[in-house]
């Protein structure tokens, strides 16, 4: 009779992810934090933090992508300034030094966008939590309701502004084709056939953007094979060698794109935080729609 063997599980597509196995043994970790970044489109009519309040990995803090949010401007979710992360995180029990495991209930949608702020702000271990909550539900793992009390801690928030692309950076690159524009929203919405989920906003895209919609790049909740990836990029027209700026509707799905990039060992050369609630809002920038 043979006798069952064991198969060891494949090995995360990226670097920067982390197993429910991994986590579940750090729990008690004073240096190991979980953070619930979980965000949802205005579109879904899901509360991120109150399905926290109603049930949260052991000891996970939230972290609200909109209230730690640049409460100047009109733009949703514009990256803190580095005073205002670092308190907020500092708040939340998250020091310098300590390792920040950042999940979603979606699995991965919002997670890569905290993954990618935290990392802007100076953060050195930050990783996601492979499959995010829905795969540490199905394990049967504990959750916990209510919410954590942190001791706080002090975060030392230095801002790496070569991460974050702004409006001319893009603008100059739509220019002269030295970096690509590479789009996460939905085929439809690209094309101009779908309205934007925000009002007031041009439908259509960026003439000369790239459109790799970000569920391209996932398989069941989690980041997909680097192979699935490369063809992902590499159908849409990508040149994988050539510098690329990530965009989206509001900056969130775009970093779904940074991480997949990342994830083959290419780091795109900004992430446009403005997106598409901000060029599609300006009448004096152009934009297409495909007919």
């Amino acid at each position: 009779m043979l006798q069952a063997v064991n198969t060891p599980s494949p090995p995360p597509t990226s670097r920067f992810l982390v197993s429910t196995d991994w986590l579940a043994e750090r729990l008690q970790d004073p240096h190991v934090v979980a953070v619930d970044g979980s965000y949802f489109l205005p579109t879904q009519k899901r509360d991120g933090y109150a399905e926290y309040r109603d049930g949260h990995i052991p000891g996970a803090v939230f972290f609200d992508i909109e209230a730690v949010s640049d409460h100047s401007t009109e733009l949703p979710h514009m990256l803190p300034g580095p005073k205002q992360f670092g308190e907020v995180v500092g708040g939340l029990g998250i020091g310098d030094g300590d390792t920040v495991v950042v999940y979603d209930s979606t699995g991965l949608f919002s997670a890569p966008r905290v993954w990618w702020t935290f990392r802007v702000f100076g953060a050195q271990s930050v990783y996601i939590l492979d499959g995010g909550l829905p795969k540490w539900k199905a394990e049967g793992r504990p959750l916990e309701k209510g919410e954590a009390k942190p001791v706080p801690k002090t975060f030392t928030a230095e801002m790496n502004v070569g991460a974050v692309a702004m409006l001319d950076d893009v603008r100059m690159a739509l220019t002269d084709d030295s970096v690509q524009i590479v789009d996460a929203r939905s085929a439809e919405r690209f094309a101009g056939k779908a309205p934007e989920p925000r009002p007031g906003l041009h439908s259509g895209h960026m003439p000369g953007a790239f459109n790799v919609p970000y569920d391209r790049l996932l398989e069941n909740g989690r980041l997909a094979s680097r192979d699935k990836i490369t063809k992902a990029f590499v159908s849409a027209g990508v040149d994988l060698d050539k510098p690329i700026i990530t965009s989206c509707g509001s900056g969130v799905t775009a970093a779904i794109l940074t991480f997949a990039l990342e994830s083959l060992g290419k780091e795109p050369k900004g992430l446009y935080d403005g997106s598409w609630a901000e060029w599609g809002a300006r009448p004096d920038l152009p934009f297409e729609r495909d007919k």
